[in-house]
């Protein structure tokens, strides 16, 4: 498979192991109900300030394996730096990382050079936290899209690619873009494993419309081709049904075949009148239909063919087709046309997913500026946000109702709004961790999912089009008059709005007039709490920091021994037990500014009903042969503490 080489790669594609492990400072938690108590909810909603990389790596011990949807919106290097949001990853910060891990001549590296580091180790750790069915969904626009493909191939394997999402992001491109304008971006699409497939989604009136009971059957049903693809490799559903009211032999259309099994088919035909199974030896017409030699044909495959006479037949089946409801298999043109097969709308599924999103179902980026603006003053605080119609599309495919959801590069806090929004809609209880590097996660990241979940009060503008009219070659030999009608209009209307503008657009003359007013939004429920990244779990000596607390540690070294969370709350009885899995106990004796040992008159503590033991302690007394008799796995610390 080709690899992409770049200037500081050998540098970072292993750098997710060196990263600093840092603890989560719990800061404030949110809660509707109560919005006044600030201590932590444990809701599983989670805002993290800090950079993503060292925050994804805290995220490890509860969450590696967990999560079933990853969202991230990362900078898309197109090398223009905006207010708020860095586009062309030159912020400090990361200038600081690329220096101080692609090495002095970090500072020299490309643009896209730069980028490619900043992305390649978060997407390893994205890729440890998604669990076996889960999905990564990464936008991205064009001048990193070719760049983004070949390292997630490599991170997550080519044969787990699932699509390029085509969104289209504009309804209106601008006419003074230079080359060709860009009306779509990328979103790529990876499985955690092969064979990743999304939920369909639900069918729209417009797919339901299709469907009806002209027969005055129960269900609503739409006509169908009674054939099925492959009649070489299904000879034995290739043979002629008997129309009930011409007689005529129908077969299958060329390469075709039935698409039921002959017994189904068989039954179906039944219900018009009498019918049985006869040999025509037709082997010829059946081998022309299979689009193979006659000597290749199957041979004996019967025909469902009229019991009685045509004529006796023709009046069962003509009885049939009077009263309605009639059988799976119904014939066109009162009776005398081809046959036809019946589904049925219950029996339908979603709507399938494909590769092209227009905006008329995802939204667009005014759309997401509208949003934002609501709920920051009327200003929006980003040029190119992501509107929350198209993350709740995401999640809609990606999720199921007690998912939990990721997004690395939080932004304004869409994706959490976007599964909010999904929550409230299907009584989900999915749970979303956004990171967001920026101080602004917390007066615009947090802030906005605060007021979301609470409800908030806006100030909104309603434009309506007064007038308007086409301009054709013609019409342009009369612009005074449509001028003239317009500024009337204008003049007129004026009084009745806050605004009345004459706008050109579309080849249309238009005077469009524009109202402030106030409104509510009510909020959706819900509860989050904030945090900061905190200390590093070990000193630069090597030795705990023992200031993270203890409980902190243990859950570090329980997910390093077992890669699973550690949720068994700690007791008087045994304080040094960590829990039992897979027939091994673990535990951590430790007390903070003392010395332990593990001795003979230690053992008390250690419960007696496991296969063997892992004991971390400062010390141990007892020799290897008592070890290895009482199958105990003694590890020093803090030496034995794995740094992953």
């Amino acid at each position: 498979m080709p690899t992409l080489q770049w200037i500081g790669k050998e540098k970072v594609v292993s750098h997710h192991h060196d990263v600093t492990f840092r603890t989560l400072e719990h800061q404030y938690g949110f809660r509707v109900d109560d919005p006044d108590d600030t201590s932590e909810t444990f809701s599983g909603n989670k805002i993290i300030h800090g950079d993503n990389l060292e925050a994804l790596k805290a995220l490890l011990p509860e969450y590696e394996g967990r999560v079933d949807c990853v969202y991230i919106d990362p900078p898309y290097n197109t090398g223009n730096e905006k207010w708020v949001y860095n586009d062309n990853v030159n912020d400090p910060q990361i200038r600081r990382w690329l220096n101080q891990v692609a090495g002095a001549e970090g500072e020299d590296l490309s643009r896209h050079d730069k980028w490619l580091c900043m992305m390649y180790p978060r997407l390893t750790l994205l890729r440890q936290l998604l669990s076996n069915s889960g999905a990564i969904f990464v936008s991205i626009g064009d001048d990193e899209c070719a760049h983004l493909r070949l390292i997630m191939d490599e991170i997550f394997g080519r044969q787990c690619f699932v699509g390029d999402v085509i969104w289209q992001k504009t309804y209106s491109p601008r006419n003074d873009a230079k080359g060709i304008p860009t009306e779509a971006e990328h979103l790529l699409v990876y499985g955690r494993q092969i064979g990743w497939q999304p939920n369909k989604l639900e069918r729209t009136e417009d797919m339901d419309s299709k469907y009806s009971n002209p027969d005055n059957d129960a269900l609503a049903w739409t006509s169908s081709d009674a054939f099925a693809p492959n009649a070489a490799t299904h000879q034995g559903m290739v043979y002629a049904i008997q129309h009930p009211f011409t007689g005529k032999m129908l077969y299958p259309t060329q390469g075709r075949c039935w698409g039921y099994e002959q017994p189904t088919n068989l039954k179906i035909m039944n219900e018009w009148c009498e019918y049985e199974l006869q040999d025509l030896h037709d082997d010829e017409r059946r081998a022309e239909v299979c689009g193979i030699p006659a000597s290749q044909v199957r041979p004996g495959v019967k025909a469902i063919v009229l019991k009685q006479s045509l004529e006796e037949s023709r009046t069962k089946a003509q009885a049939v087709y009077d009263r309605g409801q009639w059988p799976r298999f119904y014939f066109t043109k009162g009776g005398q046309g081809g046959i036809r097969r019946k589904t049925y709308l219950e029996n339908v599924e979603g709507k399938l997913v494909t590769n092209l999103w227009p905006y008329t179902e995802v939204g667009h980026t005014d759309e997401a500026k509208k949003e934002l603006k609501e709920y920051f003053g009327g200003k929006s605080p980003f040029d190119t946000p992501k509107p929350t119609r198209l993350i709740e599309r995401i999640l809609q495919i990606a999720t199921k109702e007690d998912s939990i959801i990721l997004d690395a590069f939080a932004g304004s806090g869409t994706t959490m709004h976007a599964a909010l929004r999904l929550n409230k809609r299907d009584h989900g209880m999915r749970k979303t961790i956004l990171i967001e590097l920026m101080d602004y996660a917390k007066s615009i990241t947090a802030e906005r999912v605060r007021k979301v979940m609470a409800g908030y009060d806006y100030q909104g503008e309603k434009k309506e089009t007064l007038y308007a009219k086409k301009l054709s070659v013609s019409a342009l030999k009369k612009m005074d008059r449509w001028l003239g009608e317009a500024n009337d209009v204008m003049k007129m209307l004026q009084p009745n709005y806050d605004k009345v503008k004459l706008q050109f657009a579309d080849k249309t003359l238009l005077v469009v007039g524009s109202k402030t007013f106030n409104g509510h939004r009510d909020g959706l429920g819900g509860q989050f709490d904030f945090y900061e990244l905190g200390k590093r779990l070990f000193l630069d000596d090597g030795n705990l920091n023992e200031d993270v607390g203890e409980d902190k540690i243990r859950q570090y070294i329980y997910y390093t021994e077992t890669h699973e969370p550690l949720t068994r709350q700690r007791d008087a009885e045994y304080p040094y037990l960590l829990d039992f899995k897979d027939g091994t106990g673990y535990f951590f004796y430790y007390e903070k500014g003392q010395q332990t040992c593990l001795s003979l008159e230690t053992l008390d503590a250690v419960i007696k009903k496991a296969d063997r033991y892992v004991i971390y302690a400062d010390t141990c007394s007892l020799s290897p042969e008592m070890l290895q008799r009482l199958n105990i796995v003694f590890k020093k610390i803090p030496r034995d503490i794995n740094q992953f």
